[in-house]
């Protein structure tokens, strides 16, 4: 008996999010482009819903009754990764990094436009399936990329400078590996935009930004240049010499 083909598989999304009206703003907005779109209104509907329904990425609000979002999206990930974009009322760059500290890919402020959204959960799914991808293929033959004390281990995922490892988001990872490739080159925005989140425009520079200084607070702020109207480059650091005793 013959098996008929597979259509593409539909991405499922799970929002939570407790204000009705945007809610099912992006409810609608994401079933319009075929996903299959679960909701939730607080915390602990948020952890039940991502154990029921294994999303392939999470829009999740930081402001949430039960258990705020933070919280939401450590023990999201600490049960099983998956990419999360989350949302903020406020343009604070301390609640941005803090998301990112807990494992969130992507942030956006409120208000924010739809179809921005879209685009950004569109790159988050794209990189994932280039992660799988790249995972198939077998270690990377350019692994492990040494920097003078930096060193980064694109197969097992790890980082360690000075010796000291640090723990990376996803795309903080992918943000350091990109300007790790070509050190002392200086990347625009854009460039970083459109190869580590497969963005195509520069609406999104201040995301950019935020993660380069996650990557500050984690490795050190001299390690990545700032080129102010241009761009940023990583600068290698030579090891400390070894004195004798």
């Amino acid at each position: 008996m013959s098996t008929a083909p597979q259509g593409p598989v539909t991405p499922a999304v799970l929002v939570v999010e407790d204000e009705p009206d945007i809610a099912t703003q992006i409810a609608h907005r994401l079933e319009a482009e075929g996903w299959r779109v679960h909701l939730a209104v607080d915390g602990p509907a948020a952890l039940a819903a991502a154990r029921s329904a294994a999303p392939d990425v999470v829009v999740l609000d930081v402001m949430l009754p039960g258990l705020d979002g933070l919280e939401v999206c450590r023990r999201i990930q600490a049960e099983r990764a998956v990419p999360v974009l989350m949302l903020t009322a406020r343009d604070d760059e301390a609640d941005m990094l803090a998301g990112l500290g807990v494992g969130a890919d992507d942030y956006m402020t409120k208000p924010f436009s739809m179809r921005e959204l879209v685009a950004r959960l569109k790159a988050l799914l794209r990189r994932v399936e280039r992660e799988r991808t790249r995972a198939e293929a077998g270690p990377d033959p350019r692994t492990p990329l040494v920097l003078g004390d930096l060193v980064i281990d694109t197969d097992q995922h790890r980082v360690a400078r000075g010796g000291r490892e640090a723990h990376l988001t996803p795309t903080e990872f992918e943000l350091l590996v990109c300007l790790a490739r070509r050190p002392r080159s200086v990347l625009s925005r854009e460039q970083l935009l459109e190869e580590v989140w497969d963005w195509v425009d520069a609406s999104g520079t201040r995301t950019v930004d935020s993660h380069v200084k996650a990557l500050r607070r984690k490795l050190g702020a001299d390690l990545v240049r700032t080129v102010h109207g241009v761009g940023y480059a990583l600068e290698p650091t030579r090891p400390a010499p070894v004195r004798d005793a």
